[in-house]
């Protein structure tokens, strides 16, 4: 069974050698910014034993060593960890931006978006480029990164089919997200545009170009303005 915290901080296993920590059921930036202290805790005071840690909305998956860790003494060692939660302080996030060509083959589900909210598809990428989103964690494949900030006016369902294959740097909308395809990939989210930076090199230092926590604002850019782009 779940064991909570006093903050309705929860611990639940997820295996025999991985434990979640649960920061409430709701999407929101308190639950995301417990999640980004004790991730930074856990690497900058490192425990033996601990394999991998797993960010997400609202949860942190650790990965550990049964041979080294009992699933009881990690959980006492976490407690001590988020009894000093609130002190840490965070550095300033990055603001990451990310040209973008919408509309036409590179969006080529710009339109029926656009139409299923009674807006127009130069509307729709005015909003979508005119938000500030948040990366709450990397998953799916490397480098792809999970959006937080849509507007609401263009939170969009998946679609029914998903496509056998997004080519790379598609931008696209699922319900209330929107995020970036690093490789060509299948892939239901709804894309509406396209981008020619690459989201994921493994020959750079930080092979993924949005890192948990980053700030990220989509800027348009025309089919010449790709073009160029993609040649740099």
């Amino acid at each position: 069974m779940p064991t909570p915290l006093a903050d309705g901080t929860r611990f639940q296993s997820a295996s025999d050698q991985s434990l979640l920590v649960y920061f409430g059921q709701e999407i929101t930036d308190e639950a995301h910014q417990r999640v980004r202290k004790l991730l930074w805790l856990l690497q900058s005071e490192p425990v033996a034993g601990i394999r991998d840690l797993h960010p997400a909305y609202t949860s942190l998956l650790i990965n550990f060593d049964v041979l080294t860790l009992r699933q009881d003494e990690l959980e006492e060692i976490l407690r001590r960890y988020l009894e000093r939660i609130e002190d840490v302080r965070l550095p300033e996030p990055r603001l990451v931006e990310i040209p973008v060509c919408y509309g036409g083959d590179f969006g080529p589900d710009l339109d029926e978006l656009s139409s299923m909210h009674g807006i127009t598809p130069s509307q729709a990428m005015e909003l979508h480029a005119s938000a500030a989103y948040v990366v709450f964690f990397i998953g799916f494949v490397p480098g792809f990164a999970y959006l937080a900030g849509l507007p609401r006016a263009l939170s969009t369902p998946r679609l029914v089919s998903p496509r056998r294959s997004v080519p790379a740097g598609s931008v696209g909308i699922a319900g209330d997200q929107t995020g970036v395809y690093p490789f060509a990939t299948p892939g239901g989210w709804r894309l509406i545009g396209r981008t020619p930076v690459a989201m994921f090199r493994p020959d750079r230092n930080d092979m993924s170009l949005l890192a948990i926590g980053d700030r990220v604002r989509f800027t348009p850019i025309s089919r010449e303005q790709f073009a160029a782009l993609e040649k740099t």
